[in-house]
């Protein structure tokens, strides 16, 4: 019996060195101070030599071209926009003053607006004629 008490306790001691060596090889110890995160410590500027702002550096620097990039392009989108907006309502004009235009050349282009400029000015010789048009055939060879 008292071999197997004796068993049982090295079985123990391995058990117990085991998790021993386990935990100290998991554990992650850090050996820099930790210093608490205030608004001092912000200002200050002592955040700059912290372990974990350094270790970051380059994701923080990535984030800010990100950002930077976001805000120009939405920046530009916006200024698209409004460009295209002008050019829109531009568009809009110049088809309202080429149909107005076309209008005024449909109406002086009129026989009988031509007739009334043409008796106004009593200065012309032509007449409206009060003989039908003449069909003309000509035969094909």
């Amino acid at each position: 019996m008292a071999e197997e008490e004796i068993k049982k306790e090295t079985d123990k001691e391995e058990k117990i060195s085991a998790l021993q060596m386990l935990k100290n090889s998991v554990s992650e110890e850090d050996n820099s101070p930790t210093t608490q995160l205030s608004l001092k410590t912000i200002l200050g500027g002592d955040i700059l030599n912290a372990e974990l702002f350094r270790r970051q550096l380059w994701l923080i620097v990535i984030v800010v071209v990100f950002i930077i990039i976001y805000v120009a392009s939405r920046y530009q989108c916006q200024q698209d926009m409004i460009k295209i907006a002008n050019m829109e309502l531009e568009l809009k004009d110049a088809k309202y003053r080429a149909l107005s235009i076309s209008s005024k050349l449909t109406e002086r282009c009129r026989e009988s607006h031509v007739l009334q400029l043409l008796k106004a000015n009593n200065d012309s010789l032509l007449q409206v004629s009060d003989q039908p048009p003449y069909i003309i055939n000509v035969p094909e060879e």
